[in-house]
């Protein structure tokens, strides 16, 4: 079959690149190697789809190059995408820190991207594997489903992340292929493990939440810090996830805005014990914990002016060093990916092959939790929709 554009993946990023070109009277294909499109989008916000946030901005990204993601964020923004939304009679809600859900299901969302390439003259191929890429003067791909061929190519394959949904490295593979410099895929918004010895420490805390701010490699979240069976998670450890490498240690604050010597002063004055000064403002059994651990077994009344500035410190700059990640099976994405050296800023389309463009996830640009990745898939979706 003869198309104008082919796109290789049915996630957010290829079905939104679909329908945008197909408005401009591209023949469009889109090949989706599940049995069903969107299979991400599908369990995303817990069913509901954080579908995008309204404070988007290139400072919610990372990447090799913080510039790249710029042109196409500033092209589809949020509003935009809330117009489509709100044409198709979907309900949402703002929860916190901006995020913006649907108020019944992801599968809205799903159902909305079908109808707009329905209606683009969009042809959608699923359980169709792709079994080869070659390029002449057109590019030809071999899949389960026949041979396809098209002037331009999109790959919008996606990361490594959540492979129970068919997560691969093809689109890395193909990159490669044609020659594309592919910067290391590692997990990211991912739970972090600790070390046997910690773990023994914490893991009777397991499902305990607490409020804290995280900072790492220059990097500060201020949100909550969830203690695991493994380690930590919570939004506070996804997000600083993004920024961790192997042999680094996380700074956590366990009472910010607080002036934690202060507070220990007056509770010493007033005869308590750390763990129940702590137990104000941390949960008590996590307050016990820690203060067994990291101070010395004396009331507070027995503890010298130095141990309480070495407590007061500890309490705004508890180092934790992780042993590693729980993998691409808990990441909800994946930082690195294709290079951005390669790739036009404003179109998405390689530098190197002409008609050769590469879109979401599976570019190196990653945002941070919160409805950020799904903005980068709509807007480098309609950057290459536009252009293919």
């Amino acid at each position: 079959m003869k198309v104008d554009v082919l796109i290789i993946g049915g996630g957010a990023a290829g079905l939104m690149c679909a329908f945008v070109a197909g408005r401009r009277g591209r023949r469009v294909v889109v090949l989706e190697h599940n049995e069903r499109v969107g299979r991400k989008i599908e369990i995303s916000g817990g069913g509901r789809c954080n579908f995008t946030n309204v404070n988007t901005t290139a400072a919610n990204f990372i990447s090799r190059n913080p510039h790249f993601a710029k042109s196409a964020l500033a092209r589809y923004t949020p509003p935009d995408f809330v117009a489509l939304v709100e044409r198709h009679r979907i309900r949402y809600h703002e929860k916190k820190l901006g995020q913006l859900f649907c108020d019944e299901s992801a599968r809205q969302i799903i159902d909305m991207l079908l109808a707009e390439c329905d209606a683009a003259g969009v042809r959608v191929f699923t359980g169709c594997r792709v079994e080869g890429v070659s390029e002449g003067e057109s590019f030809r791909v071999r899949t389960s489903r026949g041979e396809f061929e098209s002037e331009s190519l999109v790959v919008a394959t996606g990361g490594l992340s959540i492979p129970k949904l068919g997560a691969s490295d093809f689109g890395y593979g193909l990159a490669r292929q044609f020659g594309l410099k592919v910067l290391q895929p590692e997990p990211a918004l991912v739970p972090l493990t600790l070390a046997p010895g910690d773990l023994k420490q914490f893991q009777p805390l397991s499902g305990i939440s607490v409020p804290a701010v995280v900072r790492c490699d220059g990097a500060e979240f201020a949100e909550n810090v969830l203690v695991t069976h493994r380690g930590l998670s919570g939004p506070a450890v996804l997000q600083i996830s993004s920024y961790w490498s192997r042999g680094r240690a996380l700074s956590v604050d366990l009472l910010p805005g607080e002036d934690a010597r202060a507070l220990l002063e007056r509770k010493r004055a007033a005869g308590a014990e750390l763990h129940t000064a702590l137990s104000g403002h941390l949960p008590r059994r996590f307050a016990q914990v820690w203060a067994e651990t990291f101070a010395p077994p004396r009331p507070l009344r027995a503890y010298t002016d130095a141990e309480l500035e070495k407590v007061s410190e500890r309490l705004h700059d508890w180092r934790v060093l992780p042993a590693g990640t729980e993998g691409f099976q808990k990441a909800e994405v994946t930082r690195g990916g294709v290079s951005t050296d390669e790739l036009s800023s404003k179109t998405l389309e390689s530098r190197r092959v002409p008609g050769l463009y590469f879109v979401g996830e599976v570019v190196d640009v990653t945002g941070h939790l919160g409805g950020y990745n799904f903005q980068w898939a709509w807007a480098s979706g309609y950057a290459a929709g536009e252009n293919a």
